[in-house]
């Protein structure tokens, strides 16, 4: 079954494109929830039509993804929580709390947006995480989870 994504979904596709899927996820899932709509042949003309007028916006888009970007390559940051004996966090370090710590330092993006390499963190050290900014803008983040003193 061909449909058009409405709405971006995890390990499928982003907003705009045309997926395949068998017919059950399509008919009981994807377009009831409002992911997604059939890809008919008028409807897939009107989504070419769509992208051809976005393209100049999407450019402007891309290119402010990409300051961003380039701004958290550049950023030394430090997550600060308790800790207890052997490095063990009270509690731990999620994507809400790293972006917390982004938006002190002016970068705004939404948390479903981050992932942390790993999971949750509960432990100190440094980690990685993965910023994506736009579908084709991605960023990747070493910060470090430190102890208060």
């Amino acid at each position: 079954m061909e449909l058009i994504l409405k709405k971006d979904v995890d390990n499928l596709g982003f907003i705009d494109d045309v997926v395949t899927v068998k017919n059950g996820y399509g008919r009981n899932y994807l377009i009831p929830h409002g992911f997604a709509e059939l890809a008919t042949p008028s409807a897939k003309k009107m989504l070419e039509e769509t992208l051809k007028q976005r393209a100049y916006k999407e450019k402007k888009n891309i290119e402010e993804a990409q300051k961003l970007a380039d701004k958290v390559n550049g950023l030394d940051l430090k997550i600060t929580a308790k800790s207890g004996a052997g490095d063990k966090l009270f509690g731990s370090i999620t994507t809400a709390n790293l972006n917390e710590a982004l938006a002190k330092e002016g970068v705004d993006i939404d948390k479903k947006y981050i992932s942390i390499f790993g999971g949750n963190i509960k432990r100190l050290g440094q980690y990685e995480a993965k910023l994506r900014f736009h579908r084709e803008v991605i960023a990747s983040l070493t910060f470090d989870v430190v102890g208060e003193a």
